[in-house]
């Protein structure tokens, strides 16, 4: 008498692949935030005291535009992370103010993040029952990205807010003197960019005054 093979039951199969996406997909955010907040914490330790941005015996009216122009570089370089802190802080005040425009950013980010960055490659985005290719998802995502951007009151209170806080370290900048600033000599030589101080190196122990 030739046994019969036992069933295999399709949905205990799938609930087990569910799972496992599931728990791969929470570890590689899980690490991906845990990577960010590490980031964020060691760029904030180099900002430096709040109490020398806002001393008010180094205020004085720059002599011409290019007075306030070279006053402007030569804090932001000393002062960058501080002067980020303050774009983010503007930027986020902007966003908790308007709430439907945080919640529809967020849902961005969250389809960003789900469908695209912590997806994994085996497993396709299948909607009504087609099978949509990574390319075509990046494709989709670009689209919904720009018709929130542009097309909504995102774009308009994330380009405000950024101009904003631009105008605010501009002033601070211009006014701000850096007569009594010291910078390391590899920061110094480091401070060509905007976001310079992602990749640089510790600080050196010898000491130049900026001016």
């Amino acid at each position: 008498m030739t046994s019969q093979p036992l069933p295999i039951s399709t949905s205990e199969t799938t609930s087990s692949t569910t799972t496992t996406t599931t728990t791969t997909t929470l570890a590689s955010l899980r690490t991906f935030l845990t990577r960010l907040f590490s980031s964020l914490r060691a760029t904030l330790s180099h900002r430096r005291p709040w109490l020398e941005l806002v001393d008010r015996t180094s205020f004085s009216r720059p002599l011409s535009l290019s007075d306030a122009t070279t006053r402007v570089r030569k804090n932001f370089s000393y002062f960058k992370i501080n002067y980020l802190t303050i774009l983010a802080i503007v930027l986020a005040f902007s966003l908790l103010s308007h709430p439907f425009s945080l919640l529809t950013l967020l849902s961005l980010v969250a389809a960003w993040l789900g469908l695209y960055a912590f997806r994994p490659s085996d497993q396709p985005l299948v909607v009504l029952g087609r099978t949509i290719s990574n390319r075509e998802t990046l494709g989709i995502l670009c689209l919904v990205t720009v018709i929130v951007v542009f097309l909504t009151s995102v774009g308009s209170l994330i380009i405000t807010a950024v101009l904003v806080g631009v105008g605010i370290v501009c002033v601070h900048g211009a006014f701000r003197d850096p007569e009594d600033l010291f910078m390391d000599d590899q920061e110094i030589a480091g401070s060509t960019g905007l976001f310079s101080f992602i990749g640089g190196s510790s600080a050196g122990s010898n000491v130049i005054p900026l001016v």
